[in-house]
């Protein structure tokens, strides 16, 4: 992957955390999205929460599958260890490392394509066994890469920038990881930062499967009829010597709302996204609770957006495997060829 690297040499009176690292010690790679992508926003957020809560870069695991989405990891933690998978492929890759290094702190970053779709048997599988991460998807509707077919979590009746209606029904994934037993559950928007941050240090604090589904709409993909900016415009007014595409830079959209408020928020291709803050006196210890909440606002056309579960004493795998507290990686061959005798005995065992 090509990509343009930030100077190293920064401002010596820039500030520090408690473990001695600037904000741009957790920077990647100038991003090369879309101008306005609410994926740099999700990037930055991540970047805020882990120098707020005093990560050290090296201790984070970041694995992604294949998309927008799954490009993102390179913009963030520069330092720290990182994978990308194939498509869909990205929680049972981050599983088997978890087992092996139970020392890390795991991100899982994906897409609405990546995890709804192909991956949706991985998602499923990572949620239901109680995989120490923090899953975030950069939920957008669409497949931008392969020029903006819906996706599986686009709602019913939306249209696509060619006017066509999609008639499927849309895959919740924060439904499905409240059934599925994800012991830290949220949704929120790219463009609410002051909400996202806390979501995500929580996720990274939790201890258990944490998901965070982020609505994080494409700028790409409003070229609707009638803009002199859209593709067939500039298509049919340009007179060059080659064919080309052309992406017009996107204005970022934002929202900040009060808990409880309903905001509703236009976006560029002249549709409006209705968001609703949870209350603060929300219970999110009640999963049944959550999953009614949800759908009761959902009928109304209004997207729930905040924690809206959480398990204030998660289990994760190793705890379900009883595990050895030392990493699997660090064991020797001492420690795992246990001797005759004791294969014996389990062998013993067995008939």
């Amino acid at each position: 992957m090509t990509y343009i690297a930030k100077p190293r040499m920064h401002h010596p009176t820039l500030t520090t955390n408690k473990v001695g690292y600037t904000r741009r010690d957790y920077e990647g790679p100038i991003s090369t999205l879309c101008a306005g992508c609410g994926h740099d926003s999700i990037s930055a957020a991540i970047i805020q929460a882990c120098w707020e809560l005093d990560i050290e870069p090296h201790r984070v695991a970041k694995l992604s599958g294949i998309g927008c989405s799954s490009k993102t990891p390179t913009y963030f933690l520069g330092a720290s260890h990182g994978f990308n998978t194939v498509h869909g492929r990205m929680p049972s890759v981050l599983t088997g490392a978890y087992l092996a290094n139970r020392d890390l702190l795991y991100l899982g970053v994906s897409g609405d394509g990546d995890s709804a779709s192909i991956g949706l048997g991985q998602f499923a599988n990572a949620m239901r066994r109680g995989v120490n991460m923090a899953y975030i998807v950069e939920n957008n509707g669409v497949y931008g890469l392969t020029k903006g077919q819906f996706s599986a979590t686009a709602d019913r009746g939306s249209k696509s920038k060619k006017g066509a209606i999609n008639t499927d029904s849309p895959i919740d994934l924060v439904g499905l990881a409240l059934q599925l037993g994800a012991t830290y559950v949220a949704r929120s928007f790219s463009g609410d930062k002051e909400q996202l941050i806390p979501l995500i240090k929580g996720a990274l604090a939790h201890g258990g499967a944490a998901f965070i589904d982020v609505i994080s709409p494409c700028v790409t993909f409003n070229n609707h009829s009638g803009s002199t900016k859209s593709y067939e415009f500039i298509r049919q007014h340009n007179e060059a010597v080659s064919r080309i595409d052309f992406f017009p830079p996107g204005e970022e959209i934002t929202a900040s709302y009060a808990p409880g408020e309903v905001v509703d928020v236009p976006q560029n291709d002249g549709s409006t996204l209705r968001l609703r803050k949870l209350h603060e006196d929300y219970d999110s210890t009640d999963r049944y609770a959550a999953m009614s909440y949800m759908n009761e606002h959902a009928a109304r056309g209004e997207v729930v957006t905040g924690l809206l579960y959480l398990d204030p004493l998660p289990t994760d795998l190793h705890t379900s495997l009883n595990t050895c507290d030392r990493p699997l990686n660090a064991l020797g061959v001492t420690d795992l060829c246990p001797g005759s005798q004791a294969l014996d005995k389990i062998n013993s065992g067995l008939r």
